[in-house]
């Protein structure tokens, strides 16, 4: 059985804080935060508009969760650098 490949992604707020999070399809489940229904990241909730500014393949989901954790052990100067890094 192949694992899925998975993806980093981080998400600037209306309030222009930043969301990092993983997932294996970037899209649907930006669009699950969008929708603010039940499987949105409750940190989400109310911050709208939502802009992906940042996604990265990882490959494995064990690597894309070290990724992000990475990423959010950052600063916010070093997070923006990323994002705006591509």
């Amino acid at each position: 059985m192949s694992e899925s490949c998975w993806s980093v992604y981080i998400i600037r707020c209306g309030d222009d804080s930043l969301y990092t999070g993983i997932a294996t399809d970037v899209d649907r489940r930006f669009g699950e935060h969008v929708s603010q229904g039940p499987k949105a990241a409750k940190y989400l909730r109310g911050r709208l508009p939502l802009e992906i500014v940042y996604r990265k393949e990882i490959g494995s989901r064990s690597e894309a969760s070290k990724e992000e954790l990475r990423i959010k052990r950052m600063g916010v100067k070093r997070k923006v650098g990323l994002v705006n890094d591509g």
